[in-house]
């Protein structure tokens, strides 16, 4: 069984950074890609991100490229997505998630373990 715990949400001004962390329990993490996943008030959780277990292929949804970036230190079992220049439509629940397959992909159906998410708002 693997345990997922994400920290680092908050409330931050337009254009503020945030860094969000994942903390994940299990010997064989490096094997699973991770994912990072959101939703907003009132809608569908969504992808944003997603590496494999190499750390070699990143994935990240239209929105978000170019100001998010996810990373892993597979020694500390971390899952990390730094967030730069948010914007208010960025205000959502923070998920992150694990995929024993370790491809790291961007639907939500590949992905075995979940955290509770972390609350992410953004303010104009």
């Amino acid at each position: 069984q693997v345990q997922l715990v994400e920290s680092g949400g908050g409330l931050v001004q337009a254009g503020g950074s945030l860094r969000l962390s994942c903390a994940t329990s299990g010997r064989t993490f490096t094997h699973y890609g991770m994912g990072w996943f959101r939703q907003p008030p009132g809608k569908e959780r969504e992808f944003v991100a997603a590496m494999d277990w190499t750390g070699g292929t990143t994935r990240y949804t239209d929105s978000v490229q170019g100001r998010f970036t996810i990373s892993r230190d597979n020694a500390k079992n971390l899952v990390y997505l730094q967030m730069n220049s948010l914007q208010p439509e960025d205000t959502a629940v923070y998920f992150c998630a694990a995929d024993r397959a370790g491809a790291g992909r961007w639907w939500q159906a590949a992905y075995d373990y979940w955290g509770q998410g972390t609350q992410v708002t953004v303010s104009s």
